[in-house]
C-alpha cells in the first residue's frame, strides 16, 4: 500500500517547517527565517538560504554601501602591517598604501598588458609642394 503522508493534501506541504534563525553575513544581525519563507524557497526551488537580513537586503535594493570587511595583512614587498578592504587571496601579492602607489606610478610608464610600446621617434615633416 502507498504511504500518502508523503504526498501533499490539499495545499498542505508535505514538508512541515519551523522557523530558523540565522545570522546576516553583512551586518551579522540575527534575523528570523519564517516557515512561511522556507515554503517560498521551496516552492521556488531554491536551494540555500538567505543570508541577508530584511534591511541589508533593502539597502542593497537601493543600492546603499556595502559593508567592506578590512582585513590585517602584511605588504609583499616592504612588509609593513597593513589594512585592506578586501580579503587578500592566495597567490596574488598584497601592498600597503605607499608600495602600491610606487607600483602604480612605475606601470604608468609601461604598456598595458597585450600592448606594443609606442615607439620615441620624432614626427617625419611632410613635403608640402
Amino acid at each position: 500500500m502507498a504511504d500518502f503522508k508523503a504526498f501533499p493534501f490539499f495545499g498542505k506541504p508535505a514538508m512541515e517547517y519551523a522557523n530558523k534563525v540565522l545570522k546576516c553575513i553583512d551586518c551579522g544581525a540575527e534575523f528570523v527565517f519564517t516557515a512561511g519563507e522556507q515554503l517560498f524557497f521551496h516552492d521556488k526551488q531554491f536551494k540555500n538560504d538567505p543570508k541577508h537580513c530584511k534591511e541589508c537586503k533593502a539597502k542593497r535594493a537601493r543600492g546603499g554601501a556595502r559593508v567592506n570587511s578590512e582585513t590585517q595583512t602584511r605588504c609583499a614587498v616592504c612588509g609593513k602591517e597593513t589594512t585592506v578592504p578586501f580579503k587578500p587571496t592566495q597567490g596574488r601579492p598584497v601592498l600597503c598604501r605607499s608600495c602600491f602607489q610606487q607600483h602604480k606610478q612605475a606601470a604608468k610608464g609601461a604598456p598595458a598588458a597585450g600592448q606594443r610600446p609606442k615607439p620615441h621617434s620624432e614626427p617625419q615633416p611632410v613635403d608640402g609642394d
